[in-house]
C-alpha cells in the first residue's frame, strides 16, 4: 500500500471513527437519569415528534435499504420497486387512527399487552413470541449487510478479492463490532438514546445518498441525455406495471398477478397490509410512536414518515440506475458480481477521500439506527410480557430496569447469531437479493399478529384465545404453502415436498402479509369473547 493512499485511508478512517464517538457520546447523554422501566421504554412520553418521524425513517431504513434498494435499481434498471412504497402511505393513515389510540388508552409498554385485555394472556403470549422470534431473524438477517464495506475494502487495500473464509472472518467481526457499539448506548439509554441517535443517523444516511445521487450524476457523460439513450426512454412501465399477462385469459392472466414482486396492486395491497403490520402490530416500529406526548402528534409523525418514503425510496433506486449507466459508461472488470455490492464498490473505488468516509459512516447509521430499535423494543416486550408477569411478578422499578437492560444484551448475542448465519449463506449464493430475504422473513408470521390485532380492533365479541391461536396457525401453513416454503427448503436438500397445482400460484412476498392476514381474522371470528370487563394487565 503506497503513503498517499494509506494517508487517504486514515482521512476516511479519522472520519469514520468520529461518528462513532458522536453517536455513542449523544446516545449516552440522553438516555442519562433513566430510573424507570417507564423512562427506558417510553422516554417518558415526551419526545418531540419530528425526533419520532425521523426515527421511524431511520428503523425502516436498514442497511439492507442501504445496498439493496440500489441493488434492486441496478439489477431491475426500473423504478417499480417504488410501487410497494404507495401501500405504504395508505397503511400509515389507516394504523394512526385504528391502532394507536387503543395503545394509547391502555397505556401499554408493550403493545401486545392489549392482547391480554381484549381476549386473554395466551393470545399475548402468542403475539409476543412470535414478534421476538420474528425480530430476531429479520433484524439479524439484514444486520450483516454493513459488513460488505469492509469487505470490499479489504479487497481494495490487499489489491485481492478476499476467499470464502476471509470473508466471513470480516462479516462476522464487523457485526461483532457494531452490535457491540449499538448495544452500549442502548442498553445504557434506553429510548431516549435510541430516538436521538437515529435522529443524527437518519440525516447521515440521507444526506448521503443525495450526495451520492449528485455525484453519480456529474460523473456521467453527457448527463440526462446519455442515461436517456443507455436506458432506451422511460416509460410508465418503468414505474408501473400489472402483472397480467396479455396473452392469457381467464385466472392465468391474473395468477400470474401475485407471481411479480412490484405491481401497482402489490403495492396498493399487498404493501398497504405490510405496513400495517409492521407498524401497527411490530412493537419495534410502535414503540417509538408511543414515546410522542399525545395521540395527535404521534399521528403526525407516523403520516408524515409514510410521506417521506417514496422520495427517500426513489433516491435509492435512482443510485441503483445511475450506477448501472456509469458502468456502462465505465466498464469495472473488478465489478462484485452481486448487485447488492454495487453501491458500495462505488463508493470506496470512485468516492474522493473524505466524503467515502461520510458515506462508509451513513452505511454503519443505517445499520446501527434499525439495530438499536430492533434490540431495545425486544428487550421491552420480554420484560413486560415475560419477565414480570412470570419471571418476577413481584418486581420492583428497579429490578424491571436492570432485567430490560440485561434482555438488551442477550438479545444483542442473538443478532450476532443470525447474522453470521446469513453471512454464511448469503457467501456460498452470491446471487441472493437482500430485500425479498429481510420482507419475506416476517411475510410468513406478521399476517396471523395483524389478524389477531383486526379481530380485535373491529370487533367487541368476536375472537378468544383458542380460535386467535388456531388463526395464527393456520394463517402461518397457507402463506407457506402459497409462497412455495415447503418445496423451497426441500430443494436445499435436492428433493421438492409436493407438486404444486398448475392453477395454484407461487406467491411473491408483497402478498404473503395479506393472505396471512385475511385467513387468520377469517378463523378468529368464528369464536366468540367471552363476557368479561376487559382491563390491561399492567397499566402504568
Amino acid at each position: 500500500m503506497t503513503a498517499d493512499m494509506d494517508a487517504r485511508l486514515g482521512i476516511d478512517t479519522a472520519v469514520l471513527l468520529l461518528y462513532f464517538v458522536i453517536i455513542i457520546s449523544i446516545g449516552l447523554y440522553m438516555g442519562r437519569k433513566e430510573q424507570t422501566l417507564k423512562d427506558f421504554a417510553l422516554g417518558g412520553r415526551a419526545i418531540p415528534w419530528w425526533a419520532v418521524l425521523a426515527s421511524i425513517i431511520a428503523a425502516e431504513t436498514s442497511a439492507g435499504t442501504f445496498f439493496g434498494t440500489p441493488g434492486e435499481g441496478f439489477a431491475l434498471r426500473n423504478f417499480t420497486y417504488v410501487q410497494l412504497a404507495l401501500g405504504t402511505i395508505l397503511a400509515r393513515i389507516l394504523v394512526s387512527y385504528i391502532f394507536i389510540k387503543p395503545y394509547y388508552d391502555y397505556k401499554v409498554y408493550s403493545i401486545y399487552e392489549y392482547l391480554t385485555a381484549r381476549f386473554g394472556v395466551p393470545t399475548k403470549n402468542a403475539a409476543s413470541g412470535i414478534f421476538m422470534v420474528t425480530r430476531v431473524l429479520a433484524s439479524g438477517a439484514r444486520l450483516y449487510v454493513a459488513a460488505i464495506a469492509l469487505a470490499l475494502a479489504y479487497e481494495m487495500i490487499r489489491g485481492v478479492q478476499p476467499g470464502q473464509r476471509e470473508t466471513l472472518f470480516i462479516y462476522i467481526g464487523s457485526t461483532v463490532v457494531i452490535v457491540i457499539l449499538t448495544a452500549i448506548y442502548t442498553t445504557l439509554g434506553g429510548i431516549k438514546a435510541v430516538i436521538w441517535t437515529d435522529f443524527i443517523q437518519a440525516s447521515i444516511m440521507i444526506g448521503s445518498a443525495l450526495t451520492a445521487v449528485g455525484l453519480l450524476y456529474s460523473k456521467i457523460p453527457g448527463g440526462w441525455d446519455e442515461i436517456v439513450q443507455r436506458h432506451g426512454g422511460f416509460g410508465i412501465s418503468d414505474f408501473f406495471t400489472t402483472g397480467l399477462d396479455p396473452a392469457k385469459s381467464g385466472w392465468d392472466k391474473w395468477k400470474g398477478m401475485f407471481e411479480v414482486e412490484y405491481t401497482i396492486f402489490a403495492g396498493l395491497i399487498g404493501s398497504t397490509f405490510i405496513t400495517m403490520s409492521t407498524h401497527g402490530t411490530d412493537q419495534d416500529m410502535v414503540q417509538r410512536m408511543l414515546t410522542a406526548p399525545d395521540i395527535r402528534r404521534s399521528r403526525r409523525s407516523l403520516i408524515l414518515s409514510g410521506l417521506a418514503d417514496i422520495p427517500i425510496v426513489l433516491t435509492f433506486l435512482t443510485i441503483g440506475l445511475l450506477l448501472w449507466v456509469y458502468y456502462q459508461v465505465h466498464p469495472d472488470p473488478t465489478l462484485p458480481k452481486t448487485p447488492n455490492e454495487t453501491f458500495c464498490h462505488f463508493i470506496l473505488y470512485e468516492m474522493p477521500v473524505g466524503l467515502r468516509g461520510l458515506l462508509i459512516a451513513g452505511i454503519f447509521a443505517t445499520a446501527m439506527g434499525s439495530l438499536s430499535t430492533a434490540i431495545n423494543a425486544l428487550a421491552t416486550s420480554f420484560t413486560r410480557d415475560w419477565y414480570e408477569p412470570y419471571i418476577n411478578p413481584q418486581s420492583t422499578g428497579e429490578q424491571s430496569l436492570r432485567a430490560v437492560r440485561w434482555a438488551t444484551v442477550w438479545f444483542s448475542i442473538l443478532m450476532i447469531i443470525v447474522a453470521s448465519t446469513t453471512s454464511y449463506l448469503v457467501i456460498v449464493h452470491p446471487k441472493v437479493r437482500i430485500i425479498p430475504i429481510v420482507l419475506g422473513i416476517f411475510g410468513y408470521t406478521y399476517g396471523s399478529l395483524l389478524g389477531v390485532f383486526l379481530c380485535g380492533m373491529f370487533t367487541k365479541r368476536r375472537g378468544n384465545d383458542l380460535g386467535n391461536i388456531l388463526g395464527m396457525i393456520i394463517g402461518f401453513i397457507v402463506v407457506a404453502i402459497l409462497s412455495g416454503l415447503p418445496n423451497n427448503i426441500a430443494g436445499i436438500f435436492g428433493g421438492r415436498f409436493y407438486t404444486q397445482p398448475n392453477w395454484l400460484p407461487v406467491m411473491e412476498f408483497p402478498w404473503w402479509i395479506f393472505f396471512g392476514t385475511i385467513v387468520t381474522f377469517s378463523v378468529a371470528i368464528l369464536f366468540r369473547t367471552a363476557s368479561r370487563n376487559p382491563e390491561p394487565a399492567r397499566t402504568e
